[in-house]
C-alpha cells in the first residue's frame, strides 16, 4: 500500500511538472544574455584611476546606459583608453544585477596598439571584458570597478 502511494505521489509529480514546466523554472529564471558595448579611459601612477561609459543590452530586449569607474592601486604607471570594447555578462536574472562594485585584480603591460581581456566577478554575477585601444601601461594592480546608471 504504501509502494502505491509513493508511486502515485511521484507520478503526480511529474504529471504536474510536465503540465506547469512554467512553475519549475520560475523558480530559477533564466539568465538574461546581457552584453555591454563600452569605452574607457585609464591613467595610473601607483594610483589606477579609469573612467568610462557603456551600454548594457539584454536579450529580453531590456537596456540601460551605464556609467563605469574603477580605481585601484599598486606597481603600475601608464595612460590608455580603450574604444568599442565589449562585454558578457553572466548569471543574470534582472538587469538591474548588473549595477554594483566588481572586484578586480590584473597584471598589464602594453605600448601603442594594444588587446585587454579581463574577467570581474561580483557575487554570482560575472562580467568578461574585452577591447582594443592605444596607449602605454605597465604594472600589477587590485581593485575594484563600478557600474552605476548613468544620468541622461
Amino acid at each position: 500500500m504504501k509502494r502505491n502511494l509513493l508511486a502515485l505521489n511521484s507520478t503526480l509529480i511529474v504529471a504536474a511538472m510536465a503540465v506547469h514546466p512554467g512553475l519549475a523554472r520560475a523558480q530559477h529564471p533564466a539568465d538574461l544574455g546581457c552584453k555591454m558595448q563600452f569605452s574607457l579611459s585609464t591613467w595610473s601612477l601607483i594610483y589606477k584611476q579609469s573612467e568610462g561609459h557603456g551600454l548594457v543590452t539584454c536579450n529580453n530586449g531590456q537596456s540601460m546606459h551605464v556609467k563605469i569607474v574603477a580605481r585601484g592601486g599598486g606597481l603600475t604607471v601608464g595612460k590608455s583608453h580603450i574604444d568599442d570594447g565589449t562585454g558578457r555578462f553572466t548569471d543574470v536574472h534582472s538587469i538591474s544585477e548588473i549595477l554594483g562594485h566588481y572586484g578586480d585584480a590584473e597584471v598589464h603591460a602594453g605600448a601603442g596598439k594594444a588587446s585587454e581581456a579581463q574577467v570581474l566577478t561580483k557575487g554570482k554575477v560575472s562580467l568578461a571584458l574585452s577591447g582594443t585601444g592605444e596607449g602605454i601601461d605597465l604594472g600589477v594592480d587590485i581593485g575594484e570597478v563600478t557600474l552605476s546608471r548613468a544620468k541622461k
